[in-house]
């Protein structure tokens, strides 16, 4: 036996069972801010390609980064904070040199994610 259909304007279109577990299974606000705060730190190119080479790379610093963008070290330290204070990179120190990388396997498999994406 079917559940009781919800109405949808002047359709009857989805079960009220159904709705609700959707309902119950939403997750805290708190995590749907932090998801679109990801996103939109993702949304300017600049930082897009700083993730590529780290995933290419997998360890650069910033000299090496600013040279395969061609862009200035300060511009590439300055998206690199805001990747880092994400927590989409981290650091690793030696001696005087600091190197950045990705913060973990999700953040490639994010990228390469979206990439077969938009080639579909």
């Amino acid at each position: 036996m079917k559940g009781k259909l919800a109405d949808c304007g002047d359709n009857l279109c989805v079960e009220e069972r159904r709705l609700a577990v959707i309902k119950d299974s939403m997750l805290d606000e708190e995590i749907f801010l932090d998801v679109a705060d990801t996103f939109q730190v993702l949304s300017e190119p600049t930082r897009v390609k700083i993730v590529f080479v780290l995933a290419e790379a997998e360890e650069l610093c910033v000299h090496h980064i600013a040279t395969l963008l061609n862009m200035s070290p300060s511009a590439v330290s300055h998206q690199l904070r805001l990747l880092r204070n994400m927590r989409l990179v981290k650091t690793r120190k030696e001696a005087q040199h600091v190197y950045y990388s990705l913060s973990d396997g999700h953040i490639v498999q994010l990228f390469r994610q979206c990439l077969e994406h938009i080639e579909e």
